[in-house]
């Protein structure tokens, strides 16, 4: 007969208070993110959509780049397939999070289904903060799980109060979007191929906003990164493979 010892099964403390301090990383994102959802929920009633088309955009979208590309389109009056393109465009970049976390998270059943769901800025960037599995899994739970939840009730206030208010532009509601935007690619313009790919696609959106329909303009500058991307990268190594480049900050 064999014994365990009582320390071989007691849990790693700093392990443990890991996992704590991610989880309320997690909490303290979610709030901090669905502040947004106030905007959000205000400028798409203010663009035509009733309460519910609104949370059902939110609940069922729930990217939250994609979503105000929509509303912004739709506002501006351009047609439906524009703020698809749009949003879908912009939400392409969650199927290249999925495929980065896709060893550390359930891929199939409920859980997969629901992974597939939570997988965003903010729940892909806190589950790659994570050195081991089960805090990659921690992570990206509390993040998405919290966004989710406070994201769509602060969407419903917002969403709500939007009727009541005749010009969303009196109290800034229009620029939200904008800033969380460039909160958002603030942290990423750390090497000079980034800094110049965000001036000429900021310059392509400025010349063809006369020009092109509501959404179009979007597509145009999204498609100077593009073209960036299938070039040459100088942070290529003669020879070589790419260089790797890892960023800590945390998006959004």
């Amino acid at each position: 007969m064999t014994s365990t010892s009582p320390l071989a099964a007691q849990p790693d403390p700093s392990a443990v208070g890991r996992l704590g301090t991610i989880r309320r990383t997690g909490l303290s994102i979610g709030v901090a993110t669905g502040l947004y959802g106030i905007s959000f929920g205000a400028l798409a009633t203010a663009s035509g959509l009733d309460v519910w088309q609104a949370m059902v955009l939110s609940a069922v979208m729930f990217t939250g780049g994609s979503q105000f590309a929509f509303i912004g389109v739709v506002g501006g009056g351009g047609s439906a397939i524009g703020a698809a393109l749009a949003a879908v465009l912009l939400g392409i970049r969650n199927t290249l999070y999925g495929l980065v976390l896709a060893p550390s998270l359930p891929r199939t059943g409920v859980r997969g289904i629901a992974r597939a769901h939570l997988t965003i800025d903010e729940s892909a960037a806190l589950a790659a903060s994570g050195t081991t599995t089960e805090e990659k899994r921690a992570g990206f739970w509390a993040a998405g799980v919290w966004v989710y939840v406070f994201w769509n009730l602060f969407s419903l206030l917002g969403a709500l109060a939007g009727q009541y208010v005749a010009d969303p532009s009196a109290w800034g509601l229009d620029a939200a979007a904008a800033a969380a935007f460039i909160a958002l690619l603030w942290p990423r313009l750390r090497s000079r191929d980034a800094v110049a790919i965000a001036v000429a696609a900021a310059v392509v959106a400025l010349v063809t906003t006369p020009m092109l329909p509501a959404g179009l303009p979007v597509l145009a500058a999204a498609a100077v990164a593009v073209v960036a991307g299938l070039l040459p990268s100088s942070g290529r190594r003669a020879g070589g493979p790419p260089t790797r480049i890892i960023s800590k900050e945390v998006p959004r």
